[in-house]
């Protein structure tokens, strides 16, 4: 890991899955812009996924690289793992960012919904953590997984997705234990910091600001930076969830 006291990650490879767009795409952002590398992995955001791609290299020649998965696949963590280790020769942190959102309303439930929110929420960041594991280890690395307050908190109409999430946050828990004392696990769970693109409507959106105890929404760059904190300042923080949320959790 990079040393708690410098003010860079250079030399750092960091695997951001779901990285293209949105909340994904200022993580890698902002830790680009502290020294790492960066692993982009996308589903379909092929264009936005170049953009970015072409973005970093362009300020660091070499420092980031692309890796299409559909982690819903079983084959695509040990694909994508060996992605970050045939491009860049290591992997120091691997961050679980990718997720699936949408609502469930009981009576309308599916196993088909079900199999996609439990994927993309909890299997993908579980066989993910699995198959790097051994690599991160040898780097003294960090798993850092993007939860949801509504994980800790259900939101209403969503509750396969809230299950989801609440097994992410248990995933972080189990594997800060399976996994040290050579890998940190640690969780960030993002309150209103950027609306879903489908799904909500603007009174629910007004309903969530309200609960929070700053009545504003937040920002991208509050989750990177507190992502930035966790892997390069917190040595000894493992096993946590930090809420990113205005207040929203209290």
């Amino acid at each position: 890991m990079a040393d708690s006291t410098g003010n860079s990650l250079d030399h750092q490879v960091i695997l951001i899955t779901g990285a293209a767009r949105r909340v994904g795409a200022q993580i890698a952002r902002t830790l680009h812009a502290a020294g790492a590398r960066i692993l982009v992995h996308y589903r379909s955001s092929s264009a936005a996924a170049k953009e970015l791609g072409a973005e970093l290299n362009t300020t660091r020649p070499g420092s980031a690289a692309l890796f299409a998965a559909d982690l819903q696949h079983e084959e695509a963590p040990d694909q994508l793992i060996a992605a970050a280790l045939g491009h860049f020769g290591r992997i120091d942190v691997l961050i679980n960012n990718a997720s699936t959102f949408y609502p469930t309303p009981v009576g309308k439930i599916t196993r088909a919904g079900w199999d996609e929110l439990m994927g993309s929420n909890v299997r993908a960041p579980l066989f993910l953590a699995q198959a790097a594991a051994p690599y991160l280890a040898k780097q003294r690395g960090l798993i850092l997984n993007v939860i949801d307050i509504h994980g800790l908190r259900p939101l209403k109409g969503y509750p396969v997705y809230s299950i989801a999430k609440a097994g992410l946050a248990m995933l972080t828990r189990s594997l800060a234990r399976e996994l040290g004392p050579d890998i940190r696990v640690n969780g960030i769970a993002p309150g209103p910091v950027l609306w879903a693109e489908h799904g909500l409507d603007d009174s629910m959106k007004r309903e969530i600001v309200a609960k929070t105890a700053l009545k504003h929404v937040g920002s991208p760059q509050d989750i990177a930076r507190t992502a930035l904190f966790l892997i390069r300042d917190a040595p000894y923080i493992t096993g946590q969830i930090i809420a990113v949320d205005g207040g929203r959790s209290i």
